[in-house]
């Protein structure tokens, strides 16, 4: 089965064929992804009206390079897969519009994907994850914990209240002069540290019932620090120390928030083992290393995607497709893309659970 993917929630515009052999194992035959970055870079964050017109003048070039990488002709796909939300909605339109043209030209069957299971799905296209599986989803537009129960079935345990962590680590990083994306910045800053203990800063909802997170004090806290230090120009190690003090709040938030989770997560699904990291955010190292740690405590396998699949690419699109289009799912061609699209709509509606913020 062979199905082309097309991501275009944010600010990367992607597209990806994969396919499945008899034994449903996969294989990436293209993943294109061209990132906006430039063009965001001098606004320290996404523009919403920029991305969607770089979709709209990227989408068909970068189609048609991911077939023919893929050596593969419309004619011999079995589907086509885009992300339908939840996401940045004039390019989330961009992505379904074109999806659904080549679906009505060459008659194939269309299937809208949501954004976050594309993400929840990713760690399957590499490895055998069996359901159900405790996802902790960390991004710049979402922080979520969720008990991931089949292709189409999702448990809220916990959610962000406020900003989600790669928000805050972008916005610590524009406020410290480092530049955009920020988690790459604060990250290899914080290698660098000579002192990483030298600023005490909280980490948010530590020690608090339940799962939910909050990053925004963490944010203020660093604006607090930074402007204690001495007036001009940062020093080097000013901002390496700061940054590992940011790095390590930010680690120990999602330790403990995990920890309660998985504790509810065997009380319900005693045969679950696997905790999946996934999203941007997941490429840390350092937030690797650390649930990891956590994970042989509590007796459990810590699983996360490639770096190279961390972030928004067409073929978490795809595979996710793939596994939707294999469980039955066809979607109409009057499919509305939607801005809002939450993995678990039974949940308790929560502001930042299930939309990507700018």
């Amino acid at each position: 089965m062979k199905i082309l993917g097309i991501e275009t929630s944010c600010d990367e515009t992607a597209a990806s064929v994969v396919t499945d052999d008899a034994r449903g194992e996969a294989r990436i035959l293209s993943n294109v992804v061209l990132s906006q970055l430039d063009e965001h870079r001098p606004y320290g964050g996404v523009v919403p009206e920029i991305a969607a017109r770089s979709h709209l003048d990227h989408i068909d070039r970068i189609v048609e390079e991911a077939m023919s990488e893929a050596n593969v002709d419309f004619s011999e796909l079995d589907a086509v897969a885009a992300t339908g939300g939840p996401g940045l909605i004039g390019g989330v339109i961009v992505g379904v519009m074109t999806a659904k043209a080549i679906a009505l030209t060459h008659n194939l069957p269309f299937v809208a994907v949501n954004h976050l299971e594309g993400h929840a799905l990713t760690v399957r296209l590499n490895e055998q994850v069996d359901f159900p599986y405790l996802l902790l989803l960390v991004s710049g537009g979402h922080c979520q914990l969720l008990a991931v129960e089949g292709i189409g079935k999702y448990k809220r345990l916990g959610t962000t209240i406020d900003d989600a962590l790669g928000e805050a680590f972008d916005k610590s990083a524009k406020l410290l002069g480092l530049g955009y994306p920020g988690g790459p910045h604060v990250e290899k800053a914080a290698l660098k540290a000579t002192n990483p203990d030298r600023f005490k800063l909280p980490s948010p909802m530590k020690g608090k019932p339940g799962c939910d997170f909050s990053f925004s004090g963490l944010k203020t806290a660093v604006r607090q620090a930074a402007e204690a230090l001495p007036p001009g120009p940062f020093k080097e190690e000013d901002l390496n120390d700061l940054c590992a003090a940011f790095q390590t709040a930010a680690a120990d938030s999602l330790v403990n928030r995990c920890k309660n989770a998985i504790k509810m997560f065997k009380q319900d699904y005693p045969g679950g083992n696997t905790l999946v990291v996934a999203g941007g955010v997941a490429a840390n190292q350092a937030i690797r290393s650390r649930l990891t740690e956590l994970c042989d405590k509590e007796k459990m396998q810590m699983v996360a995607p490639p770096l190279k699949l961390c972030t928004d690419n067409g073929a978490m699109i795809a595979w996710a497709g793939l596994e939707a289009f294999k469980a039955g799912q066809r979607d109409d061609l009057s499919f509305a893309p939607r801005p809002r699209w939450p993995l678990d709509p039974d949940a308790p509606k929560a502001a930042y659970a299930g939309g990507k913020k700018a």
